[in-house]
């Protein structure tokens, strides 16, 4: 099954707590969870101030500069991994580097049906 793995943490202390990991250590991570034959994809993403929402009512289009809502945390990447079950996937995420300094969020990936 797969599940995706949502990393938030506050922008501004992601690189300055005495824990935060370095994109080396992020890197080597996800290489580990690759190699072991379940990460799909991973990707870290821009600051929260590149955000556009997009929000369609009415037929008409919305444009917002920024993230949907303000929040302590921030959504700094993903991981897409193919797990057993949720326990599997848990302790893919409790790996995270950036777990230590934020939170990760494991959610299964639901298989839409035509």
């Amino acid at each position: 099954m797969k599940y995706l793995c949502l990393v938030y943490c506050d922008e501004g202390l992601l690189h300055s707590q005495p824990d935060s990991p370095a994109d080396a250590e992020c890197m080597a991570y996800a290489e580990s969870v690759q190699g072991g034959g379940r990460m799909l994809a991973a990707e870290a993403l821009q600051p929260v101030q590149t955000a556009t929402t997009v929000r369609v009512r009415g037929g008409q289009v919305s444009l917002t500069d920024g993230p949907f809502a303000e929040t302590k945390e921030q959504l700094a990447g993903f991981y897409l991994v193919e797990a057993r079950d949720l326990n599997e996937a848990v302790s893919i995420a409790k790996g995270i580097p950036a777990a230590r300094v934020g939170s990760v969020e494991v959610r299964p990936v639901r298989d839409l049906q035509p």
